[in-house]
Protein backbone atom coordinates (compact mmCIF):
# COMPACT_ATOMS: atom_id res chain seq x y z
CA UNK A 1 0.00 0.00 0.00
CA UNK A 2 0.98 3.43 -0.97
CA UNK A 3 1.81 5.66 2.34
CA UNK A 4 -0.91 7.90 1.84
CA UNK A 5 -3.58 4.66 1.36
CA UNK A 6 -1.88 3.42 4.99
CA UNK A 7 -2.37 6.66 6.55
CA UNK A 8 -6.09 7.01 5.99
CA UNK A 9 -6.59 3.43 6.92
CA UNK A 10 -4.86 4.28 10.32
CA UNK A 11 -6.92 6.90 10.63
CA UNK A 12 -9.54 5.49 9.73
CA UNK A 13 -9.29 2.80 12.65
CA UNK A 14 -8.47 4.97 15.39
CA UNK A 15 -11.39 7.06 14.55
CA UNK A 16 -13.82 4.23 14.49
CA UNK A 17 -12.00 2.84 17.70
CA UNK A 18 -12.68 6.21 19.60
CA UNK A 19 -16.28 6.49 18.91
CA UNK A 20 -16.67 2.75 20.18
CA UNK A 21 -14.53 3.10 23.24
CA UNK A 22 -16.47 4.33 26.17
CA UNK A 23 -13.41 3.48 28.95
CA UNK A 24 -10.62 5.17 26.88
CA UNK A 25 -9.73 7.91 24.78
CA UNK A 26 -8.37 7.22 20.86
CA UNK A 27 -6.21 9.36 19.53
CA UNK A 28 -3.26 10.01 16.89
CA UNK A 29 -0.75 12.72 16.18
CA UNK A 30 1.48 12.97 12.80
CA UNK A 31 5.19 13.75 14.49
CA UNK A 32 7.27 15.36 11.94
CA UNK A 33 10.68 15.15 11.96
CA UNK A 34 14.04 16.76 10.18
CA UNK A 35 16.69 14.78 11.88
CA UNK A 36 17.27 12.34 8.56
CA UNK A 37 18.00 15.84 6.69
CA UNK A 38 14.44 15.57 5.03
CA UNK A 39 10.90 16.18 6.76
CA UNK A 40 9.75 12.36 7.92
CA UNK A 41 5.96 12.07 9.34
CA UNK A 42 5.55 9.34 11.61
CA UNK A 43 2.23 8.26 13.30
CA UNK A 44 1.76 8.50 16.73
CA UNK A 45 -1.53 6.61 18.28
CA UNK A 46 -2.63 7.17 21.97
CA UNK A 47 -4.82 4.81 24.29
CA UNK A 48 -5.38 7.09 27.51
CA UNK A 49 -7.97 5.30 30.47
CA UNK A 50 -11.05 7.43 31.59
CA UNK A 51 -11.82 5.41 34.37
CA UNK A 52 -9.89 2.30 35.86
CA UNK A 53 -11.49 -0.84 35.95
CA UNK A 54 -10.30 -4.40 35.58
CA UNK A 55 -12.24 -5.99 33.29
CA UNK A 56 -11.22 -9.46 31.46
CA UNK A 57 -13.83 -8.19 28.21
CA UNK A 58 -10.58 -6.72 27.38
CA UNK A 59 -8.92 -8.45 24.27
CA UNK A 60 -6.70 -5.17 23.34
CA UNK A 61 -3.29 -5.06 25.24
CA UNK A 62 -3.89 -1.78 24.91
CA UNK A 63 -7.25 -1.30 26.67
CA UNK A 64 -6.44 -4.20 29.03
CA UNK A 65 -2.92 -1.81 29.64
CA UNK A 66 -6.17 1.17 29.90
CA UNK A 67 -8.10 -0.98 32.52
CA UNK A 68 -5.06 -1.06 34.64
CA UNK A 69 -4.41 2.76 34.95
CA UNK A 70 -1.78 3.06 32.13
CA UNK A 71 -2.00 5.48 29.28
CA UNK A 72 -0.16 3.80 25.84
CA UNK A 73 1.51 5.66 23.18
CA UNK A 74 2.30 3.49 20.00
CA UNK A 75 4.83 4.37 17.35
CA UNK A 76 4.49 3.31 13.81
CA UNK A 77 8.14 2.88 12.43
CA UNK A 78 9.36 4.01 9.21
CA UNK A 79 7.76 2.06 6.68
CA UNK A 80 5.12 0.94 8.55
CA UNK A 81 1.12 1.61 9.34
CA UNK A 82 0.48 5.02 8.93
CA UNK A 83 4.41 6.61 8.69
CA UNK A 84 6.21 7.78 5.75
CA UNK A 85 8.26 5.09 3.99
CA UNK A 86 7.94 2.37 1.59
CA UNK A 87 6.01 -0.22 2.77
CA UNK A 88 8.07 -2.74 4.85
CA UNK A 89 11.32 -0.83 3.94
CA UNK A 90 14.01 0.00 6.18
CA UNK A 91 16.82 1.88 4.65
CA UNK A 92 18.73 2.24 8.32
CA UNK A 93 17.08 0.56 12.12
CA UNK A 94 19.56 3.17 12.99
CA UNK A 95 16.74 5.82 11.91
CA UNK A 96 14.23 3.98 13.96
CA UNK A 97 16.15 3.78 16.96
CA UNK A 98 16.68 7.55 16.88
CA UNK A 99 12.50 7.95 16.30
CA UNK A 100 12.23 6.31 20.00
CA UNK A 101 14.19 8.56 20.97
CA UNK A 102 12.42 11.79 19.73
CA UNK A 103 9.05 11.05 20.51
CA UNK A 104 9.72 9.66 23.86
CA UNK A 105 11.31 13.20 24.11
CA UNK A 106 7.75 14.39 23.35
CA UNK A 107 5.76 12.15 25.52
CA UNK A 108 7.96 12.94 27.98
CA UNK A 109 7.57 16.36 28.21
CA UNK A 110 3.75 16.06 27.61
CA UNK A 111 3.44 14.07 30.26
CA UNK A 112 5.56 15.54 33.41
CA UNK A 113 6.10 13.36 36.31
CA UNK A 114 4.33 10.07 35.03
CA UNK A 115 6.59 6.82 35.40
CA UNK A 116 7.48 5.40 31.29
CA UNK A 117 7.57 2.25 30.69
CA UNK A 118 8.73 1.42 27.49
CA UNK A 119 7.17 -2.06 25.02
CA UNK A 120 8.46 -3.60 21.99
CA UNK A 121 7.85 -6.86 19.55
CA UNK A 122 9.90 -8.83 17.84
CA UNK A 123 12.17 -6.46 15.61
CA UNK A 124 10.62 -3.43 17.52
CA UNK A 125 11.80 -4.79 20.74
CA UNK A 126 15.45 -4.87 19.58
CA UNK A 127 15.10 -1.13 18.25
CA UNK A 128 13.76 -0.15 21.76
CA UNK A 129 17.28 -2.54 22.89
CA UNK A 130 19.39 -0.40 21.20
CA UNK A 131 17.72 2.40 22.19
CA UNK A 132 17.75 1.87 25.63
CA UNK A 133 21.64 1.33 26.00
CA UNK A 134 21.89 5.06 25.22
CA UNK A 135 22.69 6.73 28.81
CA UNK A 136 20.20 9.62 28.50
CA UNK A 137 17.10 7.39 27.31
CA UNK A 138 18.39 5.01 29.99
CA UNK A 139 17.67 7.70 32.60
CA UNK A 140 14.02 8.32 31.71
CA UNK A 141 12.57 4.88 31.42
CA UNK A 142 11.71 3.09 34.49
CA UNK A 143 11.33 -0.21 33.10
CA UNK A 144 11.37 -2.00 29.33
CA UNK A 145 8.86 -5.22 28.34
CA UNK A 146 10.03 -7.32 25.36
CA UNK A 147 7.90 -9.63 23.64
CA UNK A 148 10.25 -12.00 21.29
CA UNK A 149 12.76 -9.43 20.87
CA UNK A 150 15.40 -10.35 17.74
CA UNK A 151 17.89 -10.78 19.21
CA UNK A 152 19.05 -13.43 17.94
CA UNK A 153 17.75 -14.45 13.65
CA UNK A 154 18.23 -18.05 11.96
CA UNK A 155 18.63 -16.75 8.09
CA UNK A 156 15.99 -18.83 5.66
CA UNK A 157 19.61 -19.73 4.23
CA UNK A 158 22.88 -19.57 5.31
CA UNK A 159 24.29 -17.41 2.46
CA UNK A 160 22.14 -14.72 2.88
CA UNK A 161 24.43 -13.47 5.68
CA UNK A 162 27.17 -13.33 3.28
CA UNK A 163 25.63 -11.79 0.50
CA UNK A 164 23.31 -9.41 2.15
CA UNK A 165 25.35 -6.85 2.51
CA UNK A 166 26.32 -6.62 -0.75
CA UNK A 167 23.01 -7.01 -2.69
CA UNK A 168 21.47 -4.81 0.25
CA UNK A 169 24.10 -1.60 -1.30
CA UNK A 170 23.51 -2.68 -4.83
CA UNK A 171 19.55 -3.49 -4.74
CA UNK A 172 18.06 -2.19 -1.40
CA UNK A 173 14.56 -2.31 -1.78
CA UNK A 174 14.04 -5.76 -3.82
CA UNK A 175 12.06 -8.28 -2.26
CA UNK A 176 14.06 -11.27 -1.73
CA UNK A 177 12.03 -14.56 -1.65
CA UNK A 178 15.07 -16.73 -0.54
CA UNK A 179 15.17 -14.46 2.69
CA UNK A 180 11.56 -15.84 3.80
CA UNK A 181 11.36 -18.87 5.87
CA UNK A 182 8.45 -20.62 4.59
CA UNK A 183 5.47 -22.25 6.08
CA UNK A 184 6.38 -20.07 9.08
CA UNK A 185 3.48 -19.61 11.13
CA UNK A 186 3.80 -16.73 13.67
CA UNK A 187 0.12 -18.24 16.41
CA UNK A 188 -1.67 -20.75 16.46
CA UNK A 189 -4.95 -19.17 16.42
CA UNK A 190 -6.19 -19.70 13.43
CA UNK A 191 -8.55 -16.43 14.02
CA UNK A 192 -5.38 -14.11 14.54
CA UNK A 193 -3.73 -15.60 11.96
CA UNK A 194 -6.65 -14.75 9.89
CA UNK A 195 -6.85 -11.64 11.15
CA UNK A 196 -2.99 -10.39 10.80
CA UNK A 197 -2.91 -11.56 7.47
CA UNK A 198 -5.71 -10.11 5.98
CA UNK A 199 -4.49 -6.50 7.46
CA UNK A 200 -3.78 -4.45 4.59
CA UNK A 201 -1.77 -2.44 7.04
CA UNK A 202 0.51 -5.61 8.20
CA UNK A 203 2.89 -6.14 4.74
CA UNK A 204 2.94 -10.03 3.89
CA UNK A 205 5.34 -9.87 1.31
CA UNK A 206 8.73 -11.51 0.46
CA UNK A 207 11.33 -9.23 2.56
CA UNK A 208 13.39 -6.25 1.26
CA UNK A 209 16.61 -6.98 0.88
CA UNK A 210 18.19 -3.93 2.62
CA UNK A 211 14.98 -4.39 5.72
CA UNK A 212 16.50 -8.33 6.09
CA UNK A 213 20.23 -7.13 6.50
CA UNK A 214 19.64 -4.15 8.45
CA UNK A 215 17.75 -6.76 10.71
CA UNK A 216 20.90 -8.95 11.14
CA UNK A 217 22.70 -6.06 11.78
CA UNK A 218 20.96 -5.21 15.16
CA UNK A 219 21.10 -8.15 15.72
CA UNK A 220 24.87 -8.58 15.94
CA UNK A 221 25.46 -5.10 17.59
CA UNK A 222 22.99 -6.36 20.02
CA UNK A 223 24.78 -9.72 20.65
CA UNK A 224 28.23 -7.89 21.23
CA UNK A 225 26.42 -5.48 23.62
CA UNK A 226 24.41 -7.11 26.14
CA UNK A 227 25.66 -6.52 28.80
CA UNK A 228 25.56 -2.49 28.70
CA UNK A 229 21.78 -2.73 29.37
CA UNK A 230 21.14 -1.69 33.11
CA UNK A 231 17.85 -1.00 32.92
CA UNK A 232 14.90 -2.62 34.82
CA UNK A 233 13.41 -5.32 32.39
CA UNK A 234 10.75 -8.23 31.34
CA UNK A 235 11.67 -10.48 28.89
CA UNK A 236 8.96 -13.03 27.52
CA UNK A 237 9.32 -16.02 24.54
CA UNK A 238 7.65 -18.63 23.37
CA UNK A 239 10.08 -21.58 23.11
CA UNK A 240 8.74 -22.46 19.83
CA UNK A 241 9.39 -19.46 18.22
CA UNK A 242 10.57 -20.33 14.42
CA UNK A 243 10.79 -16.15 13.92
CA UNK A 244 13.12 -15.10 16.53
CA UNK A 245 15.49 -17.38 18.49
CA UNK A 246 14.64 -17.94 22.33
CA UNK A 247 18.04 -18.18 23.09
CA UNK A 248 18.68 -14.55 22.28
CA UNK A 249 16.00 -13.99 25.31
CA UNK A 250 17.95 -16.11 27.51
CA UNK A 251 21.10 -14.74 26.68
CA UNK A 252 19.92 -10.91 27.14
CA UNK A 253 18.87 -12.24 30.65
CA UNK A 254 22.05 -13.71 31.50
CA UNK A 255 24.40 -10.64 30.26
CA UNK A 256 22.62 -7.86 30.82
CA UNK A 257 23.73 -5.71 33.96
CA UNK A 258 20.10 -5.18 34.97
CA UNK A 259 20.05 -5.46 38.73
CA UNK A 260 16.54 -6.30 38.10
CA UNK A 261 15.72 -8.43 35.09
CA UNK A 262 12.75 -11.26 34.61
CA UNK A 263 12.23 -13.88 31.85
CA UNK A 264 9.26 -15.61 31.37
CA UNK A 265 9.61 -18.77 28.84
CA UNK A 266 6.37 -20.21 27.36
CA UNK A 267 6.12 -23.75 25.97
CA UNK A 268 4.84 -24.17 22.74
CA UNK A 269 4.34 -20.33 22.24
CA UNK A 270 4.96 -19.22 18.69
CA UNK A 271 6.25 -15.54 17.61
CA UNK A 272 3.35 -13.26 18.62
CA UNK A 273 2.83 -14.35 21.81
CA UNK A 274 0.40 -11.69 22.65
CA UNK A 275 -2.00 -13.47 19.75
CA UNK A 276 -1.65 -17.10 21.19
CA UNK A 277 -4.62 -18.85 22.91
CA UNK A 278 -2.64 -18.05 25.90
CA UNK A 279 -2.53 -14.39 25.23
CA UNK A 280 -4.69 -14.01 28.39
CA UNK A 281 -1.84 -15.40 30.71
CA UNK A 282 1.08 -13.26 28.91
CA UNK A 283 -0.87 -9.61 29.13
CA UNK A 284 -1.67 -10.86 32.88
CA UNK A 285 2.51 -11.47 33.32
CA UNK A 286 3.35 -8.37 31.62
CA UNK A 287 0.51 -6.58 33.67
CA UNK A 288 1.58 -7.93 36.83
CA UNK A 289 5.33 -7.15 36.20
CA UNK A 290 4.44 -3.52 35.55
CA UNK A 291 2.15 -3.28 38.24
CA UNK A 292 4.79 -4.28 41.18
CA UNK A 293 7.37 -1.75 39.73
CA UNK A 294 4.56 0.99 39.95
CA UNK A 295 4.35 -0.02 43.66
CA UNK A 296 8.02 0.04 44.12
Amino acid sequence: MEVADRRALAIKRVKEEAAACEDCLRDFSLFTTNARGEATTLFVQSWTPVSVKVSGRYSDFAKQLNANGFKVIGIDSIGHGGSDGLHAYVDSLDDAVLDVKLVMEKVLAENTGLPCFCFGHSMGAAVLLKAALDPVVETHIRGLVLTSPAIGIKPAHPIFPVLAPIFSFLLPKYQLSAANKKGVVSTRDPEALLAKYSDPLVYTGFVRIRTGYEILRITSYLQRNLRRLRVPFLVLHGSADAVTDPEGSRKLYKEASSTDKSIKLYPELLHDILFEPERKEVAEDIIEWLNKRMQG
